[in-house]
């Protein structure tokens, strides 16, 4: 399922400051080529490169309001929006922690 991690990085936060135990991941998911988010040794979330469909963990995707920011600042997207977005299809919910 995952392929080559090429690269690790610490998310970096509105302000600008590294964010401890919070990273983004390089990486490959179903043959796509994107950025995970990972919340010290979870994924929570894939970002395609091309554009298309973000995918969240189905059980973790909302753990705790700092795992729920943290991802909002990854995906670009609110809490309410990406509760929306799952409603409509254009975020899917799938188990990246396998």
């Amino acid at each position: 399922m995952y392929s080559k991690y090429t690269r690790i990085t610490q998310l970096i936060n509105s302000n600008g400051n590294a964010v401890k135990n919070q990273f983004v991941i390089d990486g490959e998911y179903l043959g796509q080529s994107g950025k995970f988010f990972q919340s010290y040794k979870t994924i929570i979330a894939f970002k395609p490169a091309d554009g298309s469909s973000i995918t969240l963990d189905r059980a973790s995707w909302d753990y705790s309001n700092t795992t729920i920011r943290h991802r909002n600042t990854f995906t670009g997207y609110y809490s309410k929006q990406t509760k929306n977005m799952i409603k409509d299809g254009s975020i899917i919910l799938a188990d990246l922690n396998q």
